[in-house]
C-alpha cells in the first residue's frame, strides 16, 4: 500500500489473502483453528503484516461488550517474583489481544479500594494471588471470570485455580537436609494467613515426623528482613546449648533475615547452622554463602494463571496438574558439626 494512503481493511487483507473476510476475521481473533486451515492461517497473517494492518479493537470490543482487560491482583511488590508473574501473564495475554492491568494490594494483603468504576464494566476477567484475596470482594472481583494461584483447590473462588508445587518444593528441602544428617530443625514461618504458607508447615511437618529422631519447633515471622531477623534472634535464643542445625524459611526474604539473626549469635553459616529459603530470587546469589533454596519459576506461573483464565473465558477446560519445581543446592547447607 503506498505512503500516504488510507488504512488498510480486513477487505484488502482478504483480497491480497485470497480469502473471505470471514477468514480473516477468524486468523486475525485467533478463532481460526479447526475453521481455517494452518497454510491459509499463514497467509492471511503474512498479508496483515505486510499491508501494516492492525484491527480495530475498540469496535470490535464495542460490538462483543468485552474490553480484552484482565485485572491481575497480587500482595504489594515488595519482591521480584510477582513482576515475573505479571511479566509471563503479559505475555501470553498479548498474544490472544488482550492487555493485563497489575494491582498491588497497597496493604499487601487484606481489601483494597476499587481501582475502577466498576470493576465488572471495565474487566473480562481476573488473576488473583491467595494471599491477595481479601481485596476481590471490594472490587467485586470474585464476580467475574476469575483464576486463583497459589490456592487450595478445595476451596477456591476461582473457576479455576493454577498451582505451584510448592509441597513437593518443601519435601525436597527436608530430604536435602535430612540427607546430610540434619535432625533439629526451626521453620521461620511466614506470618501471613494463607493457604500456601499452610502447605508449607504442613508438609515439613508431616516429612520430617517420618525421620526418626527429629526435632521441629516453628517460629513466625513477617515477611521481611527485618522482621525475620527480629524472630529468628529471639528463637535461637530461646534453644539454649540445644540450638537446630538447620533453619527452613517460607522464602528468600526470611532466609537473608535469619543470616543476619545467625550472624550476630555468632554462628557461621553453614558450619554451625544450615538455612534454606524457597523463591531462588536474585537475593538468593547476593547473599555469601549463596542460598540453598527452591527454585519457583513464576513467568511460567504468570503464563499458565493466563491460559487458564482464557480456558476459562472461552468455555474450555484449562490445562491440569501442579506446576513443577525444583531445589538448588548452594553454600548454605552442610552436615551439621
Amino acid at each position: 500500500m503506498a505512503r500516504g494512503s488510507t488504512r488498510p481493511t480486513s477487505r484488502d487483507v482478504a483480497q491480497a489473502a485470497g480469502v473471505s473476510q470471514a477468514a480473516v476475521s477468524l486468523v486475525l481473533g485467533d478463532k481460526w483453528r479447526g475453521r481455517v486451515s494452518e497454510p491459509t492461517a499463514q497467509r492471511v497473517r503474512e498479508a496483515a503484516h505486510q499491508l501494516g494492518y492492525r484491527p480495530n479493537l475498540a469496535a470490535r470490543n464495542l460490538r462483543l461488550g468485552r474490553t480484552r482487560t484482565v485485572l491481575l491482583v497480587v500482595p504489594a511488590l515488595t519482591t521480584e517474583f510477582f513482576a515475573e508473574v505479571y511479566t509471563g501473564a503479559a505475555r501470553v495475554a498479548a498474544e490472544h489481544g488482550f492487555g493485563v492491568v497489575l494491582y498491588p494490594s497497597p496493604e499487601g494483603i487484606g481489601p483494597a479500594r476499587d481501582p475502577f468504576a466498576s470493576a465488572q464494566a471495565a474487566l473480562d476477567g481476573v488473576i488473583a494471588s491467595s494471599m491477595a484475596a481479601d481485596a476481590l470482594t471490594a472490587i467485586r472481583g470474585d464476580q467475574l471470570p476469575l483464576v486463583m494461584l497459589d490456592s487450595d483447590p478445595e476451596g477456591s473462588l476461582g473457576a479455576a485455580t493454577v498451582n505451584l508445587d510448592i509441597a513437593d518444593g518443601i519435601r525436597q528441602v527436608a530430604e536435602h537436609l535430612l540427607s546430610l544428617g540434619h535432625r533439629r530443625f526451626l521453620h521461620l514461618a511466614a506470618d501471613v494467613p494463607s493457604w500456601t504458607f499452610e502447605v508449607r508447615a504442613r508438609e515439613l511437618a508431616t516429612r520430617l515426623a517420618d525421620a526418626p529422631g527429629t526435632e521441629l519447633r516453628t517460629a513466625h515471622a513477617p515477611i521481611s528482613i527485618e522482621g525475620a531477623q527480629t524472630a529468628a534472634e529471639a528463637a535461637l535464643a530461646a534453644f539454649g546449648v540445644a540450638r537446630p542445625t538447620a533453619l527452613v524459611c517460607d522464602d528468600d526474604k526470611l532466609a537473608a533475615g535469619a543470616y543476619k539473626a545467625a550472624r550476630r549469635a555468632g554462628l557461621r553459616i553453614p558450619d554451625d547452622l544450615s538455612i534454606t529459603g524457597l523463591d531462588d530470587l536474585g537475593l538468593a546469589t547476593a547473599i555469601d554463602p549463596e542460598l540453598t533454596t527452591v527454585r519457583l519459576d513464576a513467568e511460567l506461573f504468570g503464563e499458565r494463571g493466563m491460559r487458564a483464565l482464557l480456558a476459562v473465558l472461552e468455555g474450555r477446560a484449562p490445562e491440569e496438574g501442579d506446576i513443577p519445581v525444583n531445589l538448588v543446592v548452594r553454600g548454605s547447607t552442610a552436615p551439621p558439626r
